[in-house]
């Protein structure tokens, strides 16, 4: 009889063991981020007032990055996603996210700055020319001269005292680190990261630095 008894005890504590064990697996898995049951971003809501955006402000697909100057794949990618929101006839908005780090790159902080220095002079226009011509220059992975920052501020039409004013200052280091506990926040781990957000919710991520072709691909899918 005692035997019975330690049986059946056994066996609903074994039972309740696998059932927990599910429960926990099914809580590790990562958030699906399909279309039907997509996740509200994590980040910080995307507002033309405060973010570097390009491309139609409502467009009904928004793609965020978390990019570093000196990331060699950041650059290729830089390129990729000029090419889609120019093909994407207003339908798709990039946003920009400084995410420099520092342990691979340690100049990448000071040109995250120099792209703020340029937006506070002349605003999203100045910021986009900006950071399209560090990534045209730099050969990537840390090698950018620091002299260039200045000359690429004179050359897209910027006050060049004032420029250098403003990256000696440091003002804009806050906001920098601000993208950087952004990305932190959704999980960003490398660079380039992207989300691809539709009504505020994740309906895709984009890896790295996923070729012009694949990222149309993926765009096209979501409906």
């Amino acid at each position: 009889m005692q035997d019975n008894q330690k049986n059946i005890t056994s066996a609903i504590i074994i039972a309740g063991l696998i059932i927990a064990g599910a429960v926990l697996l099914k809580d590790s898995q990562p958030p699906t981020t399909n279309n039907q049951n997509s996740a509200v971003f994590a980040g910080r809501a995307v507002a033309a007032n405060s973010d570097h955006i390009l491309g139609n402000p409502n467009a009904p697909i928004v793609v965020v990055e978390y990019s570093d100057f000196e990331c060699p794949f950041c650059k290729t990618f830089h390129n990729t996603m000029h090419r889609v929101v120019n093909d994407n006839n207003g339908k798709v908005a990039w946003v920009f996210r400084q995410y420099p780090i520092p342990q691979l790159h340690s100049k990448a902080f000071k040109e995250a700055e120099a792209t703020e220095c340029a937006f506070e002079q002349g605003g999203n226009d100045a910021f986009w020319k900006y950071a399209d011509k560090i990534f045209e220059v730099t050969p990537s992975n840390n090698r950018l001269d620091e002299k260039e920052l200045p000359k690429i501020a004179g050359e897209i039409g910027l006050n060049v005292a004032s420029f250098n004013e403003c990256l000696a200052s440091g003002k804009y280091q806050a906001k920098v680190q601000a993208d950087i506990d952004d990305g932190v926040k959704v999980g960003v781990n490398g660079t380039p990261s992207s989300f691809i957000l539709k009504k505020g919710k994740v309906v895709g991520t984009i890896p790295g630095a996923m070729p012009y072709e694949s990222v149309m691909q993926k765009l096209s899918e979501i409906k």
